[in-house]
């Protein structure tokens, strides 16, 4: 197949969906690939590495989108609505789009590219199956967001993180709250105990309870009687409004005694839940930190502005919008590991074949044959059940 690789157009996404050593791989495979000119400069790839595997380096983007036949990207429309509708005009029907695409937040989106005749899969709809752990790009864009969380909070702190013994005394260590114990969660746990700093977790799941305490932490017991907070797929269940209630009024004496709380919970497709509250805020000592790491879904603190770093009651607050594409270059790298084991799953002898009795093709995909295809977004479109789809198709 012809493959093509354009340049990001989010506002400071710094990552690439193809680095220079996988191209080799897809050229063994029988593919070609062209890459827009500058794609993967900011990730740490210039044009050149890109070359030196046998890539080829196209100046202008309608000639990546007018040549290739599969479009990957890590932000598609959808997951880049500013500036994602400007690939419209280039999408012609029987591309296949494949990237991130934000289709339960912006399913209108999707109608769009299904209008356009584009075959296009969202990766992180991808099923959380065994099998399929090698695609999982929520998973490795969290684990990179959990970790860079930490730098950032321990870089605005007016204390450093670990235990010292000095000449000028003993220096204690500073005591870290993250709340929500999902990838990110437990990449936040795990930096923070490297850094030195005594963590603790909070997660409405009891399930996490071992994970949390074999990296280190002490698990914050809040009886909610939320055995059912987790669904098929591992991912928090959205919680009522009296259980939400009540688990503000236990958290508070926590994240007061915390120095930095780093927020990772978030339901997909939902407003991210608010479970720090202007008033723990207010209880926290000046100086403290936090860093909201569900900004981009409203965040989890109260007080967060999305995008911005501010500053109430004297606790800085951090709302940072995607953080994955601060550390571009390895960022990219798992993206692109990612991206190549899904193509596997639909690309057959060098042909597409797609097999909807596959979990994980049939998930992911979103238009086919000019229709919204994926009963989840159809749903949220208003339209009718889509009649069942042959098992399988080339």
């Amino acid at each position: 197949m012809k493959i093509g690789v354009p340049k990001e157009t989010f506002p400071q996404e710094r990552r690439v969906a193809l680095v220079p050593d996988l191209v080799a791989a897809l050229m063994k495979a029988g593919h070609e690939v062209r890459v827009e000119a500058g794609a993967g400069t900011d990730a740490g790839f210039p044009d050149g590495t890109y070359g030196e595997k046998g890539a080829g380096i196209v100046s202008q983007r309608s000639e990546i989108f007018a040549w290739a036949e599969l479009i990957l990207q890590v932000r598609g429309l959808g997951a880049n609505t500013q500036n994602g509708r400007a690939d419209l005009d280039l999408l012609k029907s029987g591309h296949v789009l494949v990237a991130t695409l934000d289709p339960l937040s912006e399913p209108q989106c999707v109608k769009e590219l299904a209008e356009r005749g584009v075959e296009a899969f969202a990766l992180e709809l991808v099923p959380r199956i065994s099998r399929a752990q090698s695609m999982d790009v929520l998973s490795s864009q969290a684990t990179v967001a959990g970790y860079k969380a930490v730098l950032l909070a321990a870089g605005h702190a007016p204390r450093m993180y670990p235990m010292m013994m000095t000449a000028a005394g003993t220096i204690t260590p500073a005591h870290v709250l993250i709340v929500g114990a999902g990838v990110a969660g437990l990449q936040a746990i795990s930096t923070a105990r490297r850094l030195g700093a005594v963590v603790s977790a909070y997660d409405i799941r009891p399930a996490v309870k071992e994970q949390i305490e074999s990296l280190g932490a002490k698990f914050v017991e809040v009886d909610l009687q939320t055995a059912d907070a987790e669904d098929k797929g591992g991912y928090a269940k959205e919680m009522g409004d009296d259980v939400l209630r009540r688990q503000r009024e236990l958290m508070t004496k926590v994240v007061a005694d915390s120095h930095a709380v780093i927020t990772t919970a978030a339901v997909p497709g939902r407003k991210a839940p608010v479970i720090v509250t202007a008033e723990m805020v207010r209880g926290m000592a000046p100086g403290s930190v936090i860093v909201d790491l569900a900004a981009e879904r409203g965040g989890n603190c109260e007080l967060t502005k999305p995008g911005e770093t501010v500053v109430e009651h004297g606790v800085t607050i951090m709302g940072p919008l995607n953080l994955p594409a601060t550390v571009p270059f390895h960022a990219s790298q798992m993206y692109a590991r990612n991206v190549n084991a899904f193509l596997k799953e639909f690309i057959k002898d060098g042909a597409m074949a797609i097999d909807m009795e596959n979990e994980v093709v049939r998930e992911t995909l979103l238009t086919r044959g000019g229709d919204v295809v994926n009963e989840r977004v159809r749903e949220l479109l208003g339209l009718a059940k889509a009649e069942a789809a042959p098992g399988k198709a080339a």
